[in-house]
């Protein structure tokens, strides 16, 4: 199926070259490939011995078009290479520069590539994708396989199951292998399946500190491991003195929410992504300065999620599994914040349409939701 980024892509290779991040097995690979297909062009990989000589010697196709360059950022000095490549053949080849393991970290450290690409960030397949693209807006599926696009087309849950061993397996063992100097692989990997049943709730590093018998600021580094590897990521609060809004207490969402054995943070993790994935959207291609946070006071009222466009709050957004009864927290953030609109969101439409507005707040099914917001 065709990506949501594909036509922004296109449209940057004919000025400057473009960087494609993302998880590992979300589908730049097969987005380059396409983008191969269409035009004349050639691939090349740091992973494979041949391709890696012919990077290192420049000894780069002769034919116009597109160069791919894949997970060429696991060579040291890959920053001056590319600069190197591109300065010299810009006027002939479209350069295409794609990698997994947090290419946007690893891209940082040094300004050598300024001014020359524009970065995209390429995330799992969500709703929103599904709809604009006029294709089969499978909630279900979504919901059961998770957003990557193998075990999602697969829709099989065997499948879905050893994609998910062998994915963990790759980010904790090759991933983390090559890309950071750690010792305690084996303690991360236990870090890590511990997370899901961290989804969505106020996360305590000194609780895992406590529980894997490490220092906080080692579990600290570990989690930052596992956010610059796409295993996870975690959402600051929102606030002011006013509402005694918390202030340190992250909450933490994985990449794929299928990993999620709890149905309710299952659905909170599949709309944190879809609304981070709305906020990379609007950053990547726009150039807007975007922040997902949520809102929760010291009394431990709360409203899952607000999106902040250029430091100014958009809307905010509270998710049920099934309960279409407004929550009271959200009137009181309503009336106590500057966020102009509220939503409450929930799993699935029935047979009758339970929509409905109520003192400015709007409560509707997820799918019609993200039709209204027109999300990616």
């Amino acid at each position: 199926m065709k990506r949501y980024l594909s036509e922004y892509i296109i449209e940057d290779l004919k000025t400057k070259m473009v960087f494609l991040g993302g998880p590992r097995q979300v589908g730049k690979t097969t987005l380059a490939n396409e983008f191969l297909n269409a035009d004349s062009g050639s691939y090349l990989t740091w992973d494979s011995n041949s391709d890696r000589k012919k990077i290192l010697n420049e000894e780069l196709p002769i034919a116009e078009g597109i160069l791919v360059l894949d997970e060429i950022h696991k060579y040291s000095k890959w920053r001056n290479l590319i600069k190197g490549l591109y300065d010299k053949n810009k006027s002939k080849i479209k350069f295409l520069v794609t990698g997994s393991a947090r290419l946007d970290y690893y891209r940082r450290g040094g300004d050598s590539l300024q001014g020359r690409y524009h970065y995209y960030r390429l995330h799992p397949i969500s709703l929103g994708e599904l709809i604009n693209l006029n294709e089969k807006a499978d909630l279900e599926s979504l919901f059961q396989y998770g957003g990557f696009p193998e075990p999602f087309l697969k829709a099989n849950a065997k499948f879905c199951r050893r994609w998910q061993n062998e994915r963990a397996t790759k980010i904790i063992r090759e991933d983390l292998r090559d890309l950071e100097r750690v010792n305690e692989i084996s303690q991360i990997a236990i870090l890590a399946d511990s997370l899901e049943s961290k989804v969505g709730s106020p996360l305590s590093v000194q609780s895992l500190a406590t529980d894997l018998q490490v220092a906080h600021k080692t579990v600290k580094k570990w989690l930052e491991i596992l956010s610059n590897l796409y295993f996870c990521f975690t959402i600051p609060p929102f606030g002011s003195p006013k509402i005694r809004a918390v202030k340190k207490e992250q909450k933490l969402y994985l990449w794929d929410w299928s990993l999620c054995t709890d149905d309710g943070a299952r659905f909170e993790n599949l709309v944190a992504c879809q609304l981070l994935k709305y906020c990379h959207f609007i950053e990547d291609t726009e150039g807007h300065k975007m922040e997902l946070r949520y809102i929760r006071d010291t009394d431990k009222r709360e409203v899952d999620f607000v999106v902040i466009k250029d430091k100014k709050p958009e809307f905010a957004v509270e998710c049920k599994l099934n309960d279409k009864n407004l929550s009271p927290h959200l009137n009181y953030f309503k009336e106590r914040t500057t966020i102009n609109k509220f939503y409450q969101v929930y799993y699935k439409e029935d047979k009758k349409n339970n929509s409905y507005l109520k003192n400015g707040i709007e409560v509707l099914a997820f799918e019609d939701f993200v039709r209204k917001l027109k999300l990616p």
